[in-house]
C-alpha cells in the first residue's frame, strides 16, 4: 500500500514538474526559486516514482535526455525560448537520474 501511494506522489511530482518547467520557460525566466523548485521535483521523482524494475530504462532515458537537451540546448541557443525549455527540463531530470543511479549502485552493493 505503501508503495502505491509513494508512486502515485512521484508520477504527480512528475507530470507538474514538467508542466511547471514547460510554463515557467514559455511564460517567465529561471529565476533562483524556480531552480530550487524544479530540482526539488527532480529530487521527489528520483526518491518516489521509480520502482526497481523501471531503474535501467530511466537511467538509460534519463542520460539520454541530459545529453540530447545539454547539447540541443547549445544548438539551438539562439532561440532564447528553446534554451530556457531545455535547461527547466534539465533542472528536473538531472537530479532525479543522479537519484535513480545512486539507489541503484546501493541496491548492486546489497546483492
Amino acid at each position: 500500500m505503501a508503495k502505491k501511494d509513494t508512486n502515485k506522489i512521484g508520477s504527480w511530482a512528475f507530470l507538474i514538474g514538467l508542466i511547471l518547467a514547460i510554463l515557467f520557460a514559455l511564460f517567465g525566466t529561471l529565476t533562483y526559486t524556480v531552480v530550487v523548485i524544479l530540482v526539488l521535483v527532480g529530487i521527489i521523482v528520483g526518491l518516489f516514482n521509480i520502482s526497481d524494475e523501471e531503474t535501467g530504462p530511466f537511467l538509460m532515458s534519463g542520460v539520454v535526455l541530459i545529453i540530447a537537451s545539454s547539447l540541443g540546448g547549445r544548438a539551438v541557443s539562439v532561440i532564447d525560448v528553446f534554451d530556457r525549455i531545455f535547461n527547466a527540463l534539465l533542472l528536473i531530470f538531472t537530479p532525479a537520474t543522479i537519484i535513480v543511479a545512486i539507489k541503484n549502485v546501493f541496491g548492486l552493493a546489497k546483492r
